[in-house]
């Protein structure tokens, strides 16, 4: 018994040892960052301007990197930049987000429910660390930022000092042609540690990223974000003789790393399609953060939090809608790929929760995009033939290609654009649908504002759920998202095709479906020549908010109702699911997820 007793002791001592918390060692210092979209909560002329240029510094190859960004002759024209290219369009972005803002109240809310998330994951980080021996330090990265957040941005210095042969530092605080120099502007906000040196700082010996940019999911936004922490880490070992690893928590294997195209060196899309792409299997190399449990049981409380309660789950209808990842970066990006797992977990709950629920009215969707034309002329910078059209609602962010395929949208329950799901909703006279945008976790602009006139223009505004008793809470103005019309960044004067002499005469466009009384036609005439690119200012591509929306709707029978649905307009009602938000298992979620990534 002596002898069993003896064992027994030094099996316990050695299981102690063994143990992540050993008595009396000192705890590894892990620097955690929490990587999120980032963005203003007024969205005014001067964080225009500052987001505009922080779109491009990750891409050395683009005009805008090359001309514009350390370019002080340049920076008066910022704000005035139009459509030639996706996140270029800044007249547009401020017309757009101006409207936004005022309907949400006067804020976007996203910037204060992100730091409610991250104070949810440092309260959550404390009790993980006590378990691993562990001293958590952390901090935000954004791969944009307002004017406030320059500090979060992953290397703030690398877009103050020039990157380009004789660069101005970037200290621009407007001028008089656009509304400056800006109240509360300060010149050397982008002279500033930013998170990542923040982290060294404090003794970090490693950081780990945990990624909520478009709802967990990868995407080439947050490998930017990453790719930039990982230099100015790089750029701290060579000073000070150190190893420091950045790793991804949302992409354990490196995949993106790995598959990045490989020929030219330095590629990105601004080149055109790479000469040599590495190519890696997706398979083995997941996501664990989009296959958390808890983001599955988040997503779906949301959407029953959309239902209505007087319609019975079987007449119940729930459609994804979401964004794409961008033309050539499907070589590396599996962005959808990670969107149909996720969103196919969703469903699985869903069904789960309310097995009378129909699986062929749970669908996903994309958005729209740019279509060629023919007629354009090749030249300058104009690259290639393709424009915004009216069948793809003026949209260009619905290039949702999947991973390593060749510009290749899913299939199966996900190969809809978002209107042709929302037809074959109407068709097979669902009595509610909840749509979800499940790429976020917070609400912002695109939940709020985007996505309701979205669906309102096909399917009608006076169909939402909340369109009589309203929603004062996210909308405290007027009750509720909605535009007269969806394209309030739009010309609204039309050339009158009777008009005498050398220059047209110009009048008020017709924006209201079934017409609006006159001779002027609904929708507008193209009004951009047809040998030139159209942008997603040309009125053509403006669509009315009616009452019962365009689907089912033919102005030769007859005209439209404010009072009720003609012909075979919808008939049931639709709302938008809720986010996450300040949810605590948000917290708990990404914690656990930094957790047992260092366990591996």
């Amino acid at each position: 018994m002596k002898f069993l007793s003896a064992a027994i002791v030094v099996l316990l001592g050695l299981s102690a040892a063994a143990g992540p918390a050993l008595a009396g060692s000192k705890p590894r210092t892990v620097g955690v960052l929490f990587v999120v979209h980032g963005g203003s909560d007024d969205q005014d002329v001067a964080d225009t301007f500052d987001t505009t240029l922080q779109f491009f510094q990750y891409d050395p190859n683009n005009i805008v990197f090359k001309g514009l960004i350390w370019n002080a002759s340049a920076w008066p024209n910022v704000i005035r930049m139009g459509d030639s290219q996706s996140y270029a369009n800044a007249a547009t972005q401020l017309k757009k987000y101006a409207f936004a803002v005022e309907r949400m109240g006067g804020k976007d809310p996203a910037p204060v429910l992100t730091d409610r998330q991250f104070a949810s994951l440092q309260k959550a980080l404390k009790a993980q660390a006590r378990r691993l021996n562990v001293r958590f330090v952390a901090d935000i990265a954004q791969w944009i930022g307002s004017q406030e957040q320059a500090s979060r941005l992953p290397w703030p210095r690398y877009l103050y000092e020039p990157q380009v042969p004789r660069g101005t530092r970037l200290t621009y605080c407007g001028s008089a042609t656009d509304g400056g120099p800006w109240a509360g502007c300060d010149p050397q906000r982008y002279n500033v540690d930013g998170p990542a040196e923040r982290l060294l700082k404090q003794g970090a010996g490693e950081i780990v990223m945990v990624d909520m940019t478009v709802g967990g999911m990868r995407f080439w936004k947050t490998y930017d974000v990453v790719s930039m922490t990982r230099r100015v880490v790089a750029d701290w070992n060579r000073k000070n003789g150190t190893a420091i690893p950045v790793r991804w928590v949302n992409d354990p294997t490196d995949l993106m790393q790995a598959s990045y195209p490989a020929d030219p060196p330095n590629w990105t899309r601004s080149l055109g399609p790479p000469k040599a792409d590495s190519r890696v299997p997706l398979a083995g190399r997941d996501n664990p953060v989009i296959e958390d449990p808890l983001l599955t049981a988040m997503h779906a409380d949301g959407i029953e939090a959309a239902f209505n309660r007087s319609v019975k789950p079987a007449d119940t209808a729930v459609l994804f809608v979401n964004h794409a990842t961008r033309d050539g970066n499907e070589t590396y990006d599996p962005k959808i790929d990670d969107t149909l797992v996720l969103d196919g977990l969703i469903k699985q709950e869903l069904l789960r929760r309310h097995p009378k629920m129909r699986p062929e009215n749970i669908l996903g969707s994309w958005m729209g995009v740019r279509e060629p034309n023919p007629a354009i002329r090749l030249g300058g910078r104009v690259r290639n033939n393709l424009e915004r059209t009216r069948e793809m609602r003026g949209e260009d962010l619905g290039g949702a290609w999947l991973y390593e395929s060749k510009r290749q949208l899913p299939g199966g329950d996900h190969r809809y654009r978002y209107w042709e799901a929302l037809d074959l909703l109407r068709q097979r006279g669902v009595g509610h649908i909840v749509v979800i945008f499940s790429q976020i976790v917070i609400d912002n602009a695109f939940n709020l504002i985007d996505v309701p006139n979205q669906i309102a223009k096909e399917i009608g505004a006076r169909s939402w759920l909340y369109a009589r008793r309203l929603d004062r809470r996210h909308y405290p103005a007027v009750g509720h998202p909605f535009a007269d019309y969806w394209g309030v960044w739009a010309d609204t004067q039309c050339r009158s095709d009777d008009s005498a002499g050398p220059v047209a005469a110009t009048g008020p466009c017709c924006l209201k479906m079934g017409g609006c009384g006159d001779a002027r036609p609904y929708p507008p005439p193209r009004q951009t020549p047809i040998d030139q690119p159209r942008p997603d200012t040309d009125p053509s591509l403006v669509f009315d908010i009616p009452a019962w929306g365009h689907l089912g709707y033919d102005p030769a029978a007859g005209p439209p109702s404010a009072e009720a649905p003609v012909q075979g307009q919808y008939r049931g009602t639709w709302a938008l699911w809720r986010p996450p938000n300040d949810d605590p298992r948000m917290g708990k979620l990404l914690a656990h997820q930094v957790a047992e990534f260092l366990r591996r």
